[in-house]
């Protein structure tokens, strides 16, 4: 195991931090997202065969309604407009993550 400098996990946290926020920002405007809804953005390791090793995972807390997990198979950092239409497109259908 590497040793990681304090100094350069807080450094990458940050970093994390940042591109999840804005990743968050995206998202509520492209979901039309209100005040009463939520959202959470969170990257994770993906064990499934043929998944990349990290994925995104998107909670849609709509008011009223049942969460919903949407799965961009990219890590945060990775993720683009088209990904972000698709994950809108998924909501909107209706479909399962898949």
């Amino acid at each position: 195991m590497a040793f990681v400098s304090l100094k350069a996990w807080r450094a990458r946290s940050a970093e994390r931090a940042e591109i999840a926020a804005r990743l968050k920002r995206d998202l509520i405007g492209a979901l039309g997202l209100s005040e009463a809804d939520a959202l959470a953005v969170n990257e994770i390791a993906c064990a499934d065969p043929g998944c990349p090793d990290m994925e995104t995972i998107v909670l849609v807390m709509r008011a009223g309604a049942p969460t919903r997990a949407l799965r961009i198979r990219r890590p945060m950092d990775a993720v683009d407009a088209q990904d972000i239409a698709d994950l809108v497109q998924q909501d909107r259908s209706g479909e399962a993550s898949r």
